[in-house]
């Protein structure tokens, strides 16, 4: 019997190596971005975004994917747009950035989309999310939403 507590423990701590080997750093993460990923969210930030990302999911008050986020950005929906850094091409949306601007909604980049899309409840990758405002996470959503309107915008 003890041969067999023993190579549980022995698996047990093989997997959780594994399992926090997988996960990147933030530093890591930011070396694969893209050249527009500008304004950058901190480490804090993105925690945050992800945090409020999560709760917004679980009221459905988020907006996923390019085609979503801009066919309710150009219906006049507000909110935090959450854009991953890491997408490539660029050019498939490039183009969120600049309609953000026009209509003065704040916007961030995150550095990873496959954490952005885990944070929403989907295994997929997702490369866009807009945070529709709900009283459930008032607070958290006030606090990403100063943060992501005070990052410095790009030229």
């Amino acid at each position: 019997m003890t041969k067999v507590k023993k190579e549980k423990g022995i698996n047990e701590e093989a997997g959780a190596t594994e399992t926090g080997g997988t996960e990147k750093s933030y530093l890591e993460l930011i070396a694969n971005i893209n050249p527009i990923a500008n304004p950058l969210a901190t480490k804090k930030l993105s925690k945050k975004l992800y945090k409020c990302v999560k709760k917004a999911s679980k009221l459905k008050q988020i907006r996923r994917g390019v085609k979503e986020v801009q066919k309710f950005i150009n219906k006049g929906e507000t909110g935090i747009v959450v854009l991953a850094g890491d997408t490539l091409p660029i050019d498939v949306y490039c183009h969120l950035p600049v309609m953000c601007e026009d209509r003065s909604l704040p916007y961030a980049y995150i550095p990873s989309k496959v954490d952005l899309g885990s944070s929403a409840g989907s295994k997929r990758p997702t490369c866009v999310i807009m945070i529709k405002s709900h009283e459930d996470y008032k607070e958290a959503y006030d606090e990403c939403f100063d943060e992501v309107s005070a990052l410095p915008k790009p030229l």
